[in-house]
């Protein structure tokens, strides 16, 4: 370990200075190693699930839990998928949670923001998270893996990854679906985000981050939306746009419960809405579930709406 230091944990944490010492106090820390914890959980292809918490979505009852629930009631084995699941956490009491409930947890540690509490939609702190996340992502591709990050306010029902097409170097969902998976007048969304590891998406994210001096107070998804034109005839690289009938947000809500794959609690601001309404996704989920196979078929299951933010 100490001979990739201070490298690796720099690119890690590029706002810390890390001499030999610190690092090899970094290398004995008890919040593990990046790429101990990434060999652990990755697929035969070097494939990891990613999401990120703080303490706010780790107390009994918030996102996290029903995150994992979405999971394990879940269909077609997708409580499999857990198990290459990394969950990157932003404070202490995030990870000492984190332990408890599973086996893959990663301290990312950051300095000048306290990531304890709710970060309020495009406030300087959620800017800061928001950023931070975008570099993490490109230090997982800088070390061979490619990743699925997802969002922990997205409910998993069954695997996603049969949607995401081979020849997409990033496949990314969708706030609004025009029909061509490949057209770049699709609307992303960097809560569900799938990149493989190469040299186009690495160099792909070197221009992203250079993106936030370029467009100044924007958040990532933006400057996403703002350069993807131009990343792609300069790079060559392949942008799929995912499907809203099966990788769904409430942006665009997929009313076929027979089809979807994900749900995600976009376009709704604030953790209680967040909260409200994807307690009641679950619930209408858990009685399709156990419903018999005609009735599934017959379409007999639709989401309650409106909620706070469903509709």
């Amino acid at each position: 370990m100490q001979h990739k230091c201070p490298q690796l944990f720099q690119a890690i944490n590029p706002f810390v200075t890390y001499t030999p010492m610190n690092c090899l106090l970094q290398a004995a820390s008890p919040y593990g190693d990046l790429e101990e914890v990434l060999a652990r959980a990755a697929t035969a292809d070097r494939t990891v699930i990613m999401t990120q918490i703080n303490a706010a979505w780790t107390k009994p009852g918030s996102l996290l839990d029903l995150f994992f629930e979405s999971f394990r009631t879940g269909e077609g084995g997708v409580a499999r998928l857990l198990d290459h699941l990394v969950i990157v956490t932003m404070d202490p009491a995030a990870y000492a949670g984190c332990q408890l409930v599973h086996p893959h947890c990663y301290f990312l540690r950051t300095t000048g923001v306290d990531y304890r509490g709710e970060k309020f939609f495009m406030s300087k702190d959620y800017l800061e998270m928001m950023w931070g996340r975008n570099k993490f992502q490109q230090t997982i591709l800088q070390l061979g893996y490619n990743f699925l990050f997802t969002d922990v306010d997205v409910m998993w029902f069954r695997d996603p990854f049969k949607h995401i097409s081979m020849g997409a170097d990033i496949a990314i969902s969708s706030d609004v679906f025009m029909g061509d998976p490949y057209s770049l007048g699709n609307f992303p969304n960097g809560g569900f985000l799938f990149v493989r590891s190469c040299n186009k998406t690495i160099e792909f994210y070197r221009h992203w981050q250079a993106g936030r001096y370029r467009f100044f107070g924007k958040h990532e998804q933006d400057v996403f939306n703002l350069i993807k034109h131009e990343m792609t005839d300069r790079l060559g690289v392949a942008i799929q746009f995912l499907d809203t009938t099966y990788i769904s947000g409430f942006c665009q809500l997929s009313r076929d419960l027979n089809k979807i794959c994900t749900l995600h609690a976009n376009c709704c601001v604030g953790l209680g809405a967040k909260l409200h309404d994807l307690r009641n996704v679950l619930d209408v989920w858990r009685n399709y579930t156990a419903a018999p196979v005609p009735d599934k078929r017959a379409g007999k299951f639709q989401w309650k709406v409106p909620g706070i933010c469903i509709h």
